[in-house]
């Protein structure tokens, strides 16, 4: 029985792989990376766009938040992080920390103008987040 599933040895006494299955082995395995790499680093910049999007609407609820406790826009989102009392009013805070931005993109911004419009915005990934 033993012989039955033993593999006969090659005219030298030798076994393995040949050379042409061992170069199939290898071809197959670049084709798969060459589709799996491109994928990966797609995933990962929207990946990246998703948390800035996140971070964004993070930052404009706090902002939010912000304004209808104390009738007014932050100067500046550190503002958000710290309890405060403007008027008489006390509140905050309204984050514990400002989100850092995904990786390779600019620190988050914020600009409000004196008729209660504001923004956040990030950029990076040939991308702009902005918010509202």
């Amino acid at each position: 029985m033993r012989r039955f599933w033993r593999k006969q040895a090659g005219r030298y006494g030798e076994r393995g792989f040949t050379l042409i299955e061992l170069m199939i082995v290898v071809a197959i395995i670049g084709i798969l990376a060459a589709i799996a790499i491109p994928l990966y680093a797609n995933i990962q910049q929207r990946a990246r766009i998703a948390k800035a999007q996140a971070d964004a609407r993070t930052l404009v609820s706090a902002i939010s938040m912000y304004s209808a406790t104390f009738g007014s826009l932050p100067g500046a989102l550190a503002n958000l992080t710290a309890a405060a009392t403007i008027s008489g009013v006390s509140g905050g805070p309204f984050m514990k920390s400002v989100p850092n931005s995904p990786a390779g993109w600019s620190a988050y911004s914020y600009s409000s103008n004196p008729c209660g419009v504001f923004t956040v915005t990030a950029t990076g990934d040939s991308t702009t987040v902005s918010s509202p």
